[in-house]
């Protein structure tokens, strides 16, 4: 620590913390964000098929979809308290989690050529009647 900085810090401990805190954020966040631009920008995490653990996040980021209105489409509150998956949100609703990743899929089919991809899901399988 060069002789002049001690003398400054104890001259201003309060601007001196405040700047300590600004750089410890800044370097939070920009972490935070370069780990996000790499692992979105990795083919291999764009438009995946639908999987049970996913959550509407998770799926509005790799199709590039806006989370809120697919977790709306799913009907998961505005402001859940957990991060709900696929899964979850069927047992949740009581319904099948086929249903909730068909729901999911036709969500993504219709919005996904808005946000430019090309890589929309397969529709679901049709719906072969039992014969009962």
């Amino acid at each position: 620590m060069p002789r002049r900085l001690g003398p400054t810090l104890r001259a201003h401990p309060v601007l001196s913390l405040a700047f300590a805190a600004a750089v410890a954020a800044t370097l939070w966040f920009g972490v935070g964000f370069v780990r996000q631009t790499i692992y979105w920008s990795d083919p291999a995490h764009q438009a995946q098929p639908i999987e049970p653990w996913m959550t509407p996040r998770y799926i509005a980021n790799s199709w590039l979809l806006d989370g809120r209105e697919l977790a709306n489409a799913l009907g998961v509150p505005p402001k859940p308290k957990e991060r709900p998956t696929l899964s979850r949100i069927a047992e949740k609703r009581g319904v099948p989690l086929a249903q909730v990743m068909a729901e999911a899929r036709a969500y993504i089919a219709a919005h996904a050529g808005r946000a430019g991809s090309e890589n929309a899901p397969p529709p679901p399988p049709p719906k072969v009647p039992s014969g009962e």
